[in-house]
C-alpha cells in the first residue's frame, strides 16, 4: 500500500518508520525539537500543506496532517515547493544541504540541527522507505 504525499497517513507512517528505527533512535538520542514541514504549491501540487513530526530522544512524540501553520506550536518549520521535497524524499537532496543552499527555507536553530547529521540522514532514510505516491500535477 502505498501512502499519497502529502497526506495524514503518509506522515504517521514516516512516525512509525522512526520508532522502530535503533539508527534513528542512536543518533537522535539528545535531540529535542518538533517539526512543521511546509509543502508549498508548484507545477505538481496545487494547495500549501503542513505536515506535523513530534521529535524526542529518539522517538517520534506525534505526526499529523494539521489545518494551518499555527495549529500546533513547533521549535522548527521547514518550507520548501513540493518538487522540492520530493528531491529530498527521493534521496536526491540532502536536507542539510538544501537549508544552507536555501532550497528549503528553515525557521529555527540551524547550528542546532546541523548538530546533528546523522540523525537528520536516518529521517531521510525512513522517508524513502515509506511507500509513497506522488499525486500528478
Amino acid at each position: 500500500m502505498a501512502f499519497r504525499f502529502p497526506s495524514d497517513e503518509w506522515i504517521q507512517e514516516l512516525s512509525r518508520q522512526l520508532n522502530e528505527s535503533n539508527s534513528y533512535e542512536q543518533s537522535a538520542k539528545d535531540w529535542e525539537g518538533d517539526f512543521i514541514f511546509v509543502i508549498a504549491p508548484d507545477g505538481s501540487f496545487a494547495e500549501t500543506a503542513y505536515l506535523f513530526l513530534g521529535l524526542k530522544h529518539g522517538k517520534s512524540t506525534g505526526a499529523g496532517l494539521l489545518s494551518s501553520i499555527d495549529e500546533k506550536p513547533a521549535e522548527y518549520r521547514i518550507s520548501a515547493p513540493y518538487s522540492t521535497w520530493r528531491k529530498v524524499i527521493d534521496g536526491d537532496l540532502d536536507p542539510i544541504q538544501g537549508m544552507m543552499m536555501r532550497k528549503l527555507k528553515l525557521e529555527g536553530n540551524l547550528m542546532k540541527i546541523m548538530r546533528y547529521p546523522k540523525a537528520a540522514k536516518e529521517i531521510v532514510t525512513c522517508c524513502a522507505s515509506v511507500p509513497t505516491e506522488w499525486p500528478k500535477g
